[in-house]
Protein backbone atom coordinates (compact mmCIF):
# COMPACT_ATOMS: atom_id res chain seq x y z
CA UNK A 1 0.00 0.00 0.00
CA UNK A 2 0.94 3.49 -1.05
CA UNK A 3 -1.11 6.65 -0.21
CA UNK A 4 -1.17 9.67 -1.68
CA UNK A 5 -2.54 13.22 -0.22
CA UNK A 6 -2.94 16.21 -2.29
CA UNK A 7 -3.75 19.27 -0.41
CA UNK A 8 -2.04 18.25 2.45
CA UNK A 9 -1.62 21.62 4.25
CA UNK A 10 -4.87 22.40 4.18
CA UNK A 11 -7.24 20.93 7.30
CA UNK A 12 -7.94 17.47 6.56
CA UNK A 13 -4.85 16.96 4.36
CA UNK A 14 -3.15 18.09 7.85
CA UNK A 15 -5.43 15.66 9.74
CA UNK A 16 -5.31 12.91 7.42
CA UNK A 17 -1.29 12.94 6.73
CA UNK A 18 -1.40 12.45 11.08
CA UNK A 19 -3.71 9.67 11.33
CA UNK A 20 -2.55 7.53 8.44
CA UNK A 21 1.34 7.92 9.24
CA UNK A 22 0.23 7.06 12.74
CA UNK A 23 -1.25 3.69 11.17
CA UNK A 24 1.30 2.94 8.61
CA UNK A 25 5.11 2.48 7.98
CA UNK A 26 7.42 4.85 7.45
CA UNK A 27 7.12 5.79 3.39
CA UNK A 28 3.80 4.99 2.93
CA UNK A 29 2.00 8.41 2.70
CA UNK A 30 3.43 10.57 0.65
CA UNK A 31 2.30 14.21 0.90
CA UNK A 32 1.96 17.28 -1.97
CA UNK A 33 0.83 20.68 -2.09
CA UNK A 34 0.53 23.45 -4.91
CA UNK A 35 4.17 24.11 -3.80
CA UNK A 36 5.67 20.67 -4.55
CA UNK A 37 2.85 19.91 -7.76
CA UNK A 38 0.83 21.50 -9.73
CA UNK A 39 -2.47 19.62 -10.32
CA UNK A 40 -3.37 21.33 -12.99
CA UNK A 41 -0.11 20.52 -14.91
CA UNK A 42 -1.67 16.99 -16.65
CA UNK A 43 1.68 16.19 -17.74
CA UNK A 44 3.44 16.64 -14.39
CA UNK A 45 0.44 14.74 -12.65
CA UNK A 46 0.64 11.74 -14.70
CA UNK A 47 4.49 11.67 -14.24
CA UNK A 48 4.29 11.43 -10.32
CA UNK A 49 1.70 9.31 -10.02
CA UNK A 50 2.95 7.03 -12.45
CA UNK A 51 6.45 7.22 -10.69
CA UNK A 52 4.84 7.10 -7.29
CA UNK A 53 3.58 3.67 -7.97
CA UNK A 54 0.67 4.59 -4.99
CA UNK A 55 -2.62 2.30 -4.60
CA UNK A 56 -4.85 5.08 -2.65
CA UNK A 57 -5.07 9.04 -4.32
CA UNK A 58 -6.96 11.20 -1.39
CA UNK A 59 -7.19 14.62 -3.08
CA UNK A 60 -8.13 17.47 -0.15
CA UNK A 61 -7.06 19.98 -3.00
CA UNK A 62 -9.95 22.36 -3.81
CA UNK A 63 -10.67 26.29 -4.56
CA UNK A 64 -12.70 26.48 -1.40
CA UNK A 65 -12.88 30.29 -1.80
CA UNK A 66 -16.66 30.49 -2.25
CA UNK A 67 -17.41 34.45 -2.71
CA UNK A 68 -14.18 34.79 -4.53
CA UNK A 69 -14.88 32.08 -7.44
CA UNK A 70 -17.64 33.97 -8.23
CA UNK A 71 -14.93 36.72 -9.53
CA UNK A 72 -11.79 34.10 -10.23
CA UNK A 73 -14.37 31.82 -12.29
CA UNK A 74 -11.28 30.57 -14.55
CA UNK A 75 -9.00 29.83 -11.27
CA UNK A 76 -11.83 28.02 -9.46
CA UNK A 77 -12.78 25.39 -12.80
CA UNK A 78 -8.98 24.93 -13.44
CA UNK A 79 -8.07 23.43 -9.16
CA UNK A 80 -11.45 22.01 -9.10
CA UNK A 81 -12.22 20.44 -12.21
CA UNK A 82 -9.11 20.36 -14.44
CA UNK A 83 -6.82 19.17 -11.68
CA UNK A 84 -9.35 16.75 -10.31
CA UNK A 85 -9.59 15.21 -14.34
CA UNK A 86 -5.89 15.06 -14.40
CA UNK A 87 -5.64 12.78 -11.26
CA UNK A 88 -8.47 10.38 -11.80
CA UNK A 89 -6.75 10.26 -15.29
CA UNK A 90 -3.51 9.37 -13.83
CA UNK A 91 -4.88 7.22 -10.69
CA UNK A 92 -7.12 5.15 -13.14
CA UNK A 93 -3.54 4.78 -15.55
CA UNK A 94 -2.10 2.69 -12.36
CA UNK A 95 -4.99 1.24 -11.12
CA UNK A 96 -5.23 3.37 -8.28
CA UNK A 97 -8.10 4.12 -5.50
CA UNK A 98 -9.28 7.78 -5.71
CA UNK A 99 -10.96 9.30 -2.97
CA UNK A 100 -12.26 12.78 -3.78
CA UNK A 101 -13.56 15.41 -1.56
CA UNK A 102 -16.77 17.30 -2.56
CA UNK A 103 -19.54 19.47 -1.12
CA UNK A 104 -23.10 20.10 0.17
CA UNK A 105 -22.68 23.24 -1.87
CA UNK A 106 -23.51 20.99 -4.88
CA UNK A 107 -27.65 20.98 -3.45
CA UNK A 108 -29.48 24.19 -3.68
CA UNK A 109 -30.36 24.08 -0.43
CA UNK A 110 -34.77 23.91 -1.15
CA UNK A 111 -35.22 20.93 1.36
CA UNK A 112 -36.23 20.39 4.29
CA UNK A 113 -35.36 16.98 4.83
CA UNK A 114 -31.34 15.67 5.02
CA UNK A 115 -30.30 15.18 1.35
CA UNK A 116 -29.22 11.76 0.03
CA UNK A 117 -26.55 11.04 -2.60
CA UNK A 118 -29.48 10.05 -4.87
CA UNK A 119 -30.99 13.42 -4.35
CA UNK A 120 -30.92 15.63 -7.80
CA UNK A 121 -28.06 18.64 -7.38
CA UNK A 122 -28.67 22.09 -8.13
CA UNK A 123 -25.51 24.42 -7.49
CA UNK A 124 -26.08 27.78 -6.60
CA UNK A 125 -22.74 29.14 -7.11
CA UNK A 126 -19.36 28.72 -8.82
CA UNK A 127 -17.81 26.52 -6.47
CA UNK A 128 -20.87 24.26 -6.17
CA UNK A 129 -20.66 23.81 -9.80
CA UNK A 130 -17.53 23.02 -10.27
CA UNK A 131 -17.54 20.82 -7.34
CA UNK A 132 -20.57 19.28 -8.67
CA UNK A 133 -18.63 19.00 -12.15
CA UNK A 134 -15.22 17.59 -10.29
CA UNK A 135 -17.35 14.60 -8.76
CA UNK A 136 -18.74 13.64 -12.34
CA UNK A 137 -14.62 13.40 -13.73
CA UNK A 138 -13.22 11.67 -10.91
CA UNK A 139 -16.09 8.99 -11.17
CA UNK A 140 -16.11 8.84 -15.10
CA UNK A 141 -12.45 8.78 -15.57
CA UNK A 142 -11.74 5.96 -12.54
CA UNK A 143 -14.45 3.64 -11.57
CA UNK A 144 -12.43 3.09 -8.46
CA UNK A 145 -13.53 6.24 -6.99
CA UNK A 146 -15.29 7.50 -4.02
CA UNK A 147 -16.27 11.04 -3.61
CA UNK A 148 -17.58 12.24 -0.32
CA UNK A 149 -19.48 15.33 0.07
CA UNK A 150 -19.01 16.91 3.42
CA UNK A 151 -19.38 20.37 4.28
CA UNK A 152 -19.26 23.10 7.46
CA UNK A 153 -15.41 21.91 7.73
CA UNK A 154 -13.51 23.19 10.52
CA UNK A 155 -10.07 21.82 12.42
CA UNK A 156 -7.45 23.77 14.58
CA UNK A 157 -5.17 23.76 11.26
CA UNK A 158 -5.94 26.44 8.67
CA UNK A 159 -8.76 29.03 8.33
CA UNK A 160 -12.39 28.34 9.50
CA UNK A 161 -15.23 29.25 10.83
CA UNK A 162 -14.30 28.23 14.22
CA UNK A 163 -10.99 30.20 14.11
CA UNK A 164 -12.99 33.50 12.85
CA UNK A 165 -15.66 33.06 15.28
CA UNK A 166 -12.36 33.38 18.53
CA UNK A 167 -10.67 35.92 16.79
CA UNK A 168 -13.93 37.91 16.26
CA UNK A 169 -14.90 37.60 19.92
CA UNK A 170 -11.03 38.71 21.10
CA UNK A 171 -11.84 42.03 19.78
CA UNK A 172 -15.99 42.77 19.35
CA UNK A 173 -18.37 42.86 22.12
CA UNK A 174 -20.91 41.16 20.04
CA UNK A 175 -21.07 39.80 16.52
CA UNK A 176 -23.82 39.12 13.93
CA UNK A 177 -24.12 35.74 12.38
CA UNK A 178 -26.59 34.01 10.25
CA UNK A 179 -29.09 31.77 11.42
CA UNK A 180 -31.45 31.07 8.45
CA UNK A 181 -28.67 28.81 6.47
CA UNK A 182 -29.09 24.92 8.20
CA UNK A 183 -26.54 22.26 7.84
CA UNK A 184 -24.08 20.63 10.07
CA UNK A 185 -20.94 21.19 11.74
CA UNK A 186 -17.98 18.69 10.30
CA UNK A 187 -14.19 18.16 12.62
CA UNK A 188 -11.70 17.32 10.04
CA UNK A 189 -10.33 14.90 12.23
CA UNK A 190 -13.52 13.29 12.05
CA UNK A 191 -13.95 13.07 8.43
CA UNK A 192 -10.47 12.06 8.00
CA UNK A 193 -10.54 8.93 10.75
CA UNK A 194 -13.56 7.75 8.39
CA UNK A 195 -11.34 7.99 5.58
CA UNK A 196 -8.63 6.09 6.51
CA UNK A 197 -11.74 3.29 7.97
CA UNK A 198 -12.81 3.13 4.72
CA UNK A 199 -8.64 2.62 3.40
CA UNK A 200 -8.85 0.24 6.02
CA UNK A 201 -12.10 -1.85 4.68
CA UNK A 202 -11.73 -5.42 3.40
CA UNK A 203 -14.06 -4.37 0.48
CA UNK A 204 -13.74 -1.21 -1.84
CA UNK A 205 -17.53 0.14 -2.89
CA UNK A 206 -17.37 3.12 -5.22
CA UNK A 207 -19.75 5.56 -5.39
CA UNK A 208 -21.27 9.28 -3.62
CA UNK A 209 -21.22 9.31 0.24
CA UNK A 210 -22.62 12.21 2.59
CA UNK A 211 -20.32 12.51 5.82
CA UNK A 212 -20.60 15.19 8.64
CA UNK A 213 -20.75 14.82 11.64
CA UNK A 214 -24.09 14.01 13.20
CA UNK A 215 -27.11 16.36 14.43
CA UNK A 216 -28.40 19.96 12.69
CA UNK A 217 -27.15 23.95 13.42
CA UNK A 218 -27.68 27.39 11.80
CA UNK A 219 -24.10 29.14 12.02
CA UNK A 220 -25.91 31.16 14.69
CA UNK A 221 -25.75 28.13 16.47
CA UNK A 222 -22.41 27.31 15.68
CA UNK A 223 -21.10 30.56 16.64
CA UNK A 224 -22.77 29.95 20.07
CA UNK A 225 -21.60 26.68 20.48
CA UNK A 226 -17.92 27.86 20.19
CA UNK A 227 -18.46 31.21 22.62
CA UNK A 228 -20.03 28.83 24.90
CA UNK A 229 -17.56 25.89 25.37
CA UNK A 230 -14.92 28.31 25.25
CA UNK A 231 -16.88 30.33 28.26
CA UNK A 232 -16.91 34.13 26.52
CA UNK A 233 -18.72 36.70 26.92
CA UNK A 234 -19.31 37.69 23.53
CA UNK A 235 -23.04 38.40 22.09
CA UNK A 236 -24.24 36.43 19.07
CA UNK A 237 -26.48 38.12 17.21
CA UNK A 238 -28.96 36.25 14.56
CA UNK A 239 -29.25 37.74 11.49
CA UNK A 240 -31.23 36.57 8.57
CA UNK A 241 -28.92 36.03 4.87
CA UNK A 242 -30.10 39.04 3.48
CA UNK A 243 -28.45 41.24 6.73
CA UNK A 244 -24.97 39.70 5.93
CA UNK A 245 -24.84 39.88 1.84
CA UNK A 246 -22.20 37.49 -0.03
CA UNK A 247 -21.04 37.90 -3.25
CA UNK A 248 -22.17 34.08 -3.82
CA UNK A 249 -25.42 32.35 -2.83
CA UNK A 250 -25.27 29.71 0.05
CA UNK A 251 -28.08 26.69 0.00
CA UNK A 252 -30.42 27.89 3.07
CA UNK A 253 -30.62 24.13 3.93
CA UNK A 254 -27.67 21.86 3.19
CA UNK A 255 -28.09 18.58 5.98
CA UNK A 256 -26.64 15.17 4.73
CA UNK A 257 -28.17 12.00 4.73
CA UNK A 258 -25.21 9.47 6.06
CA UNK A 259 -27.45 6.40 6.65
CA UNK A 260 -25.06 4.80 3.35
CA UNK A 261 -22.06 5.17 4.83
CA UNK A 262 -22.95 4.43 8.34
CA UNK A 263 -24.20 1.10 6.85
CA UNK A 264 -21.27 0.18 4.34
CA UNK A 265 -18.80 0.86 7.24
CA UNK A 266 -20.46 0.31 10.43
CA UNK A 267 -19.51 3.41 12.11
CA UNK A 268 -21.12 5.42 14.26
CA UNK A 269 -20.94 9.26 13.60
CA UNK A 270 -20.02 11.70 16.64
CA UNK A 271 -22.24 14.54 17.20
CA UNK A 272 -21.00 18.07 16.21
CA UNK A 273 -21.16 19.90 19.36
CA UNK A 274 -18.95 16.99 20.95
CA UNK A 275 -16.22 17.18 18.42
CA UNK A 276 -16.48 20.84 18.57
CA UNK A 277 -15.47 20.69 22.71
CA UNK A 278 -12.76 18.43 20.88
CA UNK A 279 -11.28 20.73 18.77
CA UNK A 280 -12.03 23.52 21.06
CA UNK A 281 -9.61 21.88 23.56
CA UNK A 282 -6.97 21.35 21.14
CA UNK A 283 -6.44 25.32 20.21
CA UNK A 284 -6.01 26.31 23.77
Amino acid sequence: MKILITGSQGQLGTELNQILTGAYPAGTVVTTDIDSLDLTDAKAVKNFISAGDFSHIINCAAYTAVDKAEIEKSQCTAINVDAVSNLAGAAADISAKLIHISTDFVFDGNQNVPYKESDKTAPLSMYGATKRRSETVALGLNPDTIVIRTGWLYSPHGSNFVKTILRLATKDESIGVVYDQIGTPTYARDLANMIATIIAAPQWLSGIYNYSNEGVASWYDFARAIIDIRGLNTMVKPLLTNEYPTQAKRPAYSVLDKNKIKATYQIEIPYWRDSLAECLKLMD
